[in-house]
């Protein structure tokens, strides 16, 4: 997958993602460090944080035909084995409940095994966070 489609799909943001978005940059969601449409696989995660293993898919119309829903359960399949727990909302819940969105979600996020702080891949941009950064360092974050 390519960073400059990730790139793409960023600057695209649907409008129920981009609440979403806003959200997990809020206390106490941010300290999950969760990043945008990130490459798993041939896969993009509209959300995901490596640190817990978790992805958030935002889902809208398209994704009730049966061609799509049969879509969804191979890529959430490839996602799990890669070690990830997944999440979805509709687009209907993220515009019509977002503090409801946002109490289911930090009720997965505490039954996760790992916790903030813990190392994940490096972004493809060469940010993110590492183990060895001292205090006197600076953290790079991406979104």
């Amino acid at each position: 997958m390519s960073v400059k489609r990730a790139r793409t799909l960023r600057k695209r943001m649907p409008p129920a993602e981009a609440r979403v978005w806003n959200l997990l940059r809020t206390e106490p969601l941010s300290q999950f460090h969760f990043r945008r449409q990130v490459p798993l696989g041939p896969y993009f995660a509209d959300f995901a944080s490596h640190a817990v293993k978790m992805v958030i898919e935002v889902d809208g119309d398209t994704h009730g035909t049966d061609a799509a829903m049969a879509y969804d359960r191979v890529r959430e399949k490839h996602i799990e084995n890669e070690g990830y727990a997944v999440l979805r909302f509709s687009n209907l819940e993220v515009m019509n409940n977002l503090d409801g969105v946002g109490e289911r979600l930090l009720l997965a996020l505490e039954e996760t095994p790992t916790r903030p702080g813990d190392a994940g891949p490096p972004s493809p941009q060469g940010g993110g966070r590492s183990r060895t950064n001292t205090p006197e360092q600076k953290v790079a974050t991406n979104d």
